[in-house]
């Protein structure tokens, strides 16, 4: 019983064969989704593709990705929205310094913005931090006890540690698949089981097996048997773990 963590499973990429996709995550022994989103307005069609649903949990949120379409309005109703409908968390959000031409204090405005609706709906936050995990930890620090996860995290043990502390967990993915990944796989194998979420990230980030495909959620027991098999542990140990910590 898996829980995929970090799912885009709203994505056009899934509109040709969706219910397939689900069908096979559920096969294959993924029983829930949380399934983040990326700009307003994709806000209704995430809320109606899970309400029809069973296992499929909405987030609503501004990625830093998409800047250019996020407006103070947006943010005004993304407060109103998360009020009222009390998804699992706000996100996908936070701060990408690796894409060129993402305006770093209008990103920071943002993510402060989505912090501090989630500190105050007493929600955790599904954050993306690419090249910006010492400036994620600053802003959480200054809307704690705000709570999350870093998704796909690529930081150091040192920057987990402090995440950790602050009441944030770590998500690995497909990335840790690849057997050039000696730090991230170092991460998978040492860090406490308690900070890990496992996710796909799907249609983004498959694993070695899949490289240049279209990821999807079915394949979330590659990364729970690769993680398992680091940690010299059985991959059912990892998965009732990880989605302990999920539900958590």
């Amino acid at each position: 019983m898996l829980v995929d963590s970090h799912c885009h499973l709203d994505a056009p990429e899934f509109d040709a064969d969706r219910d397939a996709v689900i069908a096979r995550a559920r096969a294959a022994g993924v029983t829930r989704q949380v399934i983040p989103a990326v700009s307003a307005a994709g806000w209704p069609a995430l809320r109606a593709l899970c309400a029809g649903t069973h296992g499929l949990f909405p987030a609503y949120g501004l990625h830093p990705m998409y800047l250019a379409e996020h407006t103070d309005a947006h943010l005004a109703a993304l407060a109103d929205w998360v009020a009222r409908e009390r998804p699992v968390a706000v996100g996908e959000c936070g701060l990408d310094y690796f894409v060129e031409g993402l305006d770093p204090a209008r990103q920071q405005q943002v993510f402060d913005a989505q912090l501090r609706i989630a500190r105050d709906a007493g929600l955790p936050v599904i954050v993306h931090a690419r090249r910006a995990v010492d400036q994620v930890i600053a802003a959480v620090r200054r809307f704690q006890p705000v709570r999350g996860v870093v998704h796909s995290f690529s930081g150091s043990a040192d920057q987990a540690k402090r995440l950790f502390d602050l009441g944030f967990l770590v998500g690995l993915g497909g990335p840790v698949t690849h057997a050039r990944a000696n730090r991230l796989r170092t991460l998978a194998a040492t860090l406490p089981l308690e900070s890990l979420l496992i996710e796909t990230d799907a249609p983004d980030q498959p694993d070695a097996d899949h490289r240049g495909q279209r990821n999807e959620p079915a394949r979330l027991p590659r990364v729970c048997a690769e993680i398992a098999a680091l940690r010299d542990i059985a991959p059912e140990a990892l998965a009732e773990a990880t989605s302990r910590n999920a539900e958590r």
